[in-house]
């Protein structure tokens, strides 16, 4: 019978054709874009902090697209939006200013969001009179154009901009380190280096702090050159992203490449250092590198209108890109070719072989002589037929399509299903199947009957279903069957042939493929995968039926010395250990996941309160504290979790899951062994 993998590739047939055509119009626009001149304005100087880009380049994925990337330093005083938007570049790395931007009638169209956390605060000198954020009034402050989610910070905080000593930002610490001016915006991720090096203790202002958790470092173009030219920046940014993934998992060898070919005027060092800071603020390890969430954008945009620098409901949809991308078609397009080809393999042997005895039957009305000779022949095509379906593995079997009475099935039955050919032969079609099964395969069977009646030419039809059989000895077997319908010219019936082939072994291998790839093989848990899947599903019941939902993150304290001190072995048995005692701490509905190493996720899919939550993670805290035996040792590790809930801290997963990791982070800087609930007005 069809299974529900075949309906639903035959359904997609049409979609498939359409991402074709796409794929095929990219194809041939390919040739336009090569060697197409393109300009990148940086925000900043040649740094880590644009990795991503140089890989692209560095690897050839700007050259495989037809692209001719030029990257361009920024200098004090440059507006990267007057570029983009002038024409001046194609494409620029800006800020969160860009909503601001939009505002101001600039046509700018964010491609992409390379940092989860933006990385701008504010430095200032440890030793001097700034203590506080609020003791930035009347002090000199050096900020760098664009970023005005520091601005946000300081109306957040109830800071008149006006009150400041505003000083153009030079793209250096040295200002700071000299003492001429008492705070400079900065990266955590550069200015914060020359500090340690000079020997200057600092203090760091994150707007985090005051609950502005923005994006960072966003890759942006014009409307105007979207409009023009949609493919080259398609083209671009994928081609950008792919850099930017190689450069998150090579970052040494893309360090070097900075200081080699790009910027010598730091050290190597100092770009590794910039490695370092930044990939905890890129959480590829979380959402892919360039992910956007419209809800996102929206609180960034609410942030925004609560301190006044946007209009409340400002319409912001037009800033964001909407990428066409084919690449799931393209997959079930190659695998439909696949299948095409082992189906069309099949039905050619098949057709020949059809062919050939709807070839004899037809001579049988010839001359006798001729229907003699044709009778010798039918005989030995029929013993190479028998000897051929006696010897083979699969079964081949006949059933008129009146009675549903085999006609014919080859001794391999036995092999396949316990029965006999004597056992089957007669008999109806109803003992092969299940009874559950019967209706849809009379509906089946009458259905291609009434196909093949009505086509006047009788070309052959060739069908494949899979079902599932019962066997003699109670078990069953599921069975992939290829069929065709002809007419038999003795009698003049409407016979069904057909091949039956167990397929068992390759169906167990699909569900432990599939197994594998939603499971976590150390621990057995749920990966990273499955849980997001589960979290969807939650949220959207959880909308529907206005509970709440619960995530917890939990990281193991002190697991590292144990993998030191007594290897990978016991740790992976602590590890084992451990997912046990949280599936403990839970309901059966709940969902106890591994993210990978030592950090774990708990989905509380149905919850009252708050309070439910850290009832339960309070429980997990105290099992994961108890002493672990493992090997004739006694281990101790504790555990830092963040608790996040919906709708209160995020109402999307991907909201959920950082703050989820942003209040594990909070507890764990707050001394470890605790639980922490994430909190808008937290320290992170």
């Amino acid at each position: 019978m069809p299974s529900i993998r075949r309906i639903l590739k035959a359904a997609r047939c049409g979609a498939v054709l359409k991402a074709t055509v796409s794929g095929l119009l990219f194809v041939f626009a390919l040739p336009l874009l090569a060697g197409t001149p393109v300009t990148l304005q940086f925000r900043w100087t040649h740094g880590f902090q644009f990795a991503g880009y140089y890989a692209a380049e560095a690897q050839g994925y700007y050259r495989d697209a037809g692209l001719d990337v030029r990257f361009e330093e920024a200098s004090p005083g440059l507006d990267v939006v007057r570029e983009v938007v002038s024409g001046k570049a194609d494409f620029g790395v800006g800020t969160n200013g860009l909503l601001i931007a939009r505002r101001d009638g600039q046509p700018v169209v964010v491609l992409a969001a390379i940092f989860q956390h933006s990385p701008l605060v504010y430095i200032a000198r440890r030793n001097s009179a700034v203590q506080s954020i609020h003791d930035l009034v009347g002090k000199r402050v050096m900020i760098e154009p664009g970023a005005d989610e520091l601005l946000a910070y300081l109306r957040r905080e109830r800071i008149p901009i006006d009150r400041l000593q505003r000083v153009e930002h030079s793209f250096s610490p040295q200002a700071l380190i000299d003492g001429k001016v008492d705070a400079i915006s900065a990266y955590l991720s550069h200015e914060s280096y020359f500090l340690d090096e000079a020997g200057v203790d600092y203090r760091v202002f994150s707007p985090r702090s005051a609950g502005i958790d923005f994006y960072g470092d966003n890759l942006f173009t014009s409307e105007d050159q979207l409009r023009r030219n949609p493919e080259l920046v398609r083209a671009f940014r994928e081609a950008s992203l792919r850099g930017w993934r190689y450069a998150i998992d090579h970052p040494e060898e893309v360090a070097a490449l900075i200081h080699a070919r790009y910027s010598s005027t730091h050290s190597l060092d100092f770009y590794l250092f910039e490695a370092r800071q930044m990939l905890p603020l890129i959480r590829s390890d979380l959402v892919d590198i360039g992910y956007m969430s419209v809800d996102r954008w929206q609180h960034i945009a609410s942030t925004y209108a609560d301190i006044g620098m946007l209009p409340d409901g400002f319409d912001f949809r037009g800033l964001l890109y909407a990428p066409l991308t084919n690449a799931k078609l393209d997959a079930d397009l190659k695998g439909l070719r696949s299948y095409l080809v082992a189906a069309l393999v099949l039905i050619a042997l098949v057709s020949v072989l059809a062919g050939y005895i709807h070839r004899i039957n037809r001579r049988l009305h010839r001359s006798v002589d001729e229907a003699r000779q044709a009778a010798m022949k039918l005989q030995a095509s029929e013993e190479k037929y028998r000897l051929l379906t006696e010897t083979m593995k699969d079964v081949v079997w006949t059933v008129d399509t009146d009675t549903l009475r085999f006609i014919y099935i080859s001794p391999s039955v036995e092999r396949l299903r316990g029965y006999t050919p004597e056992e089957i032969a007669g008999t109806s079609i109803e003992g092969m199947f299940r009874p559950e099964d019967m209706d849809v395969v009379r509906s089946i069977v009458r259905q291609r009957v009434e196909a093949f009646l009505d086509d006047p030419a009788g070309a052959p039809c060739f069908y494949t279903d899979e079902a599932e059989l019962p066997c003699k000895d109670g078990s069953s077997v599921w069975v992939e069957m290829v069929t065709t319908y002809c007419r038999n010219l003795r009698t003049g019936r409407i016979e069904l042939h057909g091949v039956s082939r167990d397929i068992s072994e390759r169906r167990a291998s699909q569900a432990r493929i599939a197994y594998m790839a939603e499971h976590d093989m150390l621990t057995d848990l749920p990966n990273r995968a499955l849980v997001t899947d589960r979290l969807r599903q939650a949220l959207t019941a959880a909308r529907r039926n206005l509970h709440r939902v619960a995530l917890l993150y939990i990281d193991l304290d002190r697991f590292k010395p144990v993998n030191d001190i007594h290897g990978h072995a016991v740790g992976d048995q602590l590890l084992r250990q451990a997912a046990a005692r949280m599936r403990q701490c839970v309901r059966e509905s709940d969902t106890v996941g591994r993210f990978g190493g030592d950090e774990f996720v708990v989905l509380l899919p149905d919850i009252e309160s708050v309070a439910d939550a850290a009832r339960v993670a309070e429980k997990i805290r105290v099992a994961l504290g108890e002493p672990f035996l493992i090997a004739g040792l006694t281990l101790e590790v504790s555990s830092s979790i963040g608790i996040a809930v919906f709708p209160e801290h995020g109402t999307d997963d991907v909201g959920l899951l950082l703050h989820a990791d942003s209040a594990m982070y909070d507890a764990k800087h707050g001394g470890r062994n605790r639980v922490a609930v994430f909190s808008t007005g937290g320290g992170r």
